[in-house]
């Protein structure tokens, strides 16, 4: 057990200073530029026992009236273990410019206000920690060891903003199933190992402007079933591995502005999230693919180059879409959104007809009919590649007639064409009258509509056969073309005006 006696001068002045929560102050180096502690003498005077901190903080040295208890040191080197693993702990701990030599446990803990700034630390184990406040890890550099919030609850804000974190193996940060109250605020943290918080809750936000996360190979960001408000990796943030979002579910914003993905094979994986507003306005496009799978945002905006070679759209819905690109500031679409648009659901590998059916009724919600019909016949173009011979042969036929129903203007031309046609090859050949002197002289001009128009009757294709081969096959296209044009065109006119 430790008395007054045993302790050195610097603990000393650490144990009076405690019940009134003075600052101890060992340092006697500056902070080099980054805000990190550089220089820390590592002499006897400048060195705390572990164990005098867990003591203090456990109560060996009781409180005075009028005064709130708190251990504040700052400057020191700290020798052994700092324990407090089960520990119910009633005073505020905070570390600053400190060099620790061994990591620092927390596991299952509950703590007051927990930090540790600025200083140097081989690794910080708080899982299932109960933190009635802040944890405040700001510009602290972790090497050799984790950062481990396994099922913590913190009631305060995360702060990582400038910290350095180097975990010895595949992750540098385990916090799965985590719990916050306010937000993680991680700007400019910079791991060698990547950051894994699946399952964890975060009302309050997850901010990684700037962040560096390195996990070549690997997953740099794994947050599968997040809850959150928002998570922001805006602000050159760089994921070196992939980004997994699988089935997170985020409020407010999700944004990627400014991004670098530079994951292999897949760059980010957001298939089943849900996402409030979705801004993928990445600074190039990521070196992997984006799986994009079944996820739904009520608001999306990208740019073209923002996109890699492959993106999974199937089953990606959204109430609105915007490219930066292609939308002028009021949000009206110009007329390079529709082929802009069209290039990115190409960008889906194979055919899937869902990704063209739900940019269509994007269009159509908007009052873009036009549009959404462009967006259809793409579709029927894409899904013609697919077909055995036959069916492409077929399908060419209906795109040059009628542009599979979706332009009924070319069913108007070709019946204009197959008018003239029928017009001059009959003028030039008569045919035999079916009773003759009976009823008017032969029209060609009449004679080929008769033959087009399939209902009601001019009262020439009955009055009138041919012994001439050549114009009764003629007589017989005109009347199998008349039934396809025509219905195509009645279907363009009641499409209009039901503005479908």
């Amino acid at each position: 057990m430790l008395t007054y006696d045993d302790l050195t001068q610097p603990e000393q002045e650490l144990w009076d200073a405690f019940p009134e929560g003075r600052r101890v102050s060992l340092r006697t180096s500056a902070s080099d530029a980054s805000g990190h502690a550089a220089g820390t003498e590592h002499a006897p005077e400048h060195s705390v026992r572990a164990a005098v901190i867990t003591a203090l903080l456990l109560g060996a040295n009781g409180e005075r009236a009028g005064a709130v208890s708190a251990l504040q040191l700052a400057g020191a080197r700290i020798t052994g273990t700092l324990d407090l693993s089960g520990a119910e702990v009633g005073h505020t701990l905070w570390l600053e410019n400190c060099l620790l030599d061994e990591a620092v446990k927390l596991r299952g803990a509950t703590t007051r206000t927990v930090r540790i700034r600025n200083c140097r630390v081989p690794g910080i184990d708080a899982g299932l920690a109960r933190i009635e406040g802040a944890l405040d890890l700001r510009s602290t550099i972790v090497e050799g060891g984790c950062l481990t919030l396994i099922h913590a609850r913190v009631a305060g804000e995360l702060a990582l903003t400038d910290a350095r974190i180097s975990g010895p193996e595949e992750w540098a940060v385990f916090a799965g199933g985590l719990v916050m109250e306010g937000a993680v605020f991680a700007k400019r943290l910079i791991t060698r190992g990547g950051v894994r918080i699946p399952g964890a809750h975060l009302p309050g936000g997850l901010f990684l402007q700037g962040a560096r996360l390195e996990n070549p190979g690997g997953t740099a960001l794994a947050a599968g079933h997040v809850v959150a408000s928002t998570i922001d990796c805006s602000q050159g943030f760089t994921a070196q591995g992939a980004v997994r979002l699988r089935g997170a579910r985020i409020e407010d914003l999700l944004t990627f502005e400014g991004a670098h993905l530079n994951g292999v094979g897949t760059a980010l994986v957001g298939t089943a999230m849900q996402v409030g507003d979705f801004d993928f306005r990445t600074a190039v496009p990521p070196a992997g693919a984006v799986d994009l799978r079944s996820a739904h945002a009520t608001w999306c905006q990208d740019r073209e180059r923002s996109w890699p070679e492959e993106v999974l759209l199937e089953g990606f819905t959204y109430d609105s879409i915007r490219s930066g690109d292609a939308t002028s500031a009021t949000g009206v679409t110009t007329g390079d959104d529709v082929a802009n648009r069209l290039a990115w659901v190409r960008r889906n590998p194979g055919y899937a007809p869902q990704p063209y059916e739900q940019l269509a009724g994007r269009y159509r919600q908007i009052g873009h009919d036009g549009d959404a019909r462009r967006v259809l016949l793409a579709k029927q173009r894409h899904r013609r590649r697919t077909l055995h011979p036959a069916g492409r042969l077929w399908g060419h036929l209906l795109d040059v007639t009628v542009g599979y129903g979706y332009r009924p203007w070319l069913a108007g031309v070709w019946l204009l064409a197959l008018t003239l046609l029928g017009t001059l090859v009959f003028r030039s050949h008569s045919p035999s009258p079916v009773k003759p002197g009976e009823g008017a002289p032969f029209q060609p001009f009449v004679y080929t509509l008769d033959l087009l128009i399939p209902i009601g009757g001019l009262g020439h294709r009955t009055a009138w056969y041919w012994t001439d081969g050549i114009s009764q096959w003629l007589a017989y296209v005109l009347i199998a073309t008349g039934w396809m044009l025509t219905t195509a065109v009645v279907a363009g006119m009641t499409r209009t005006l039901n503005r479908n």
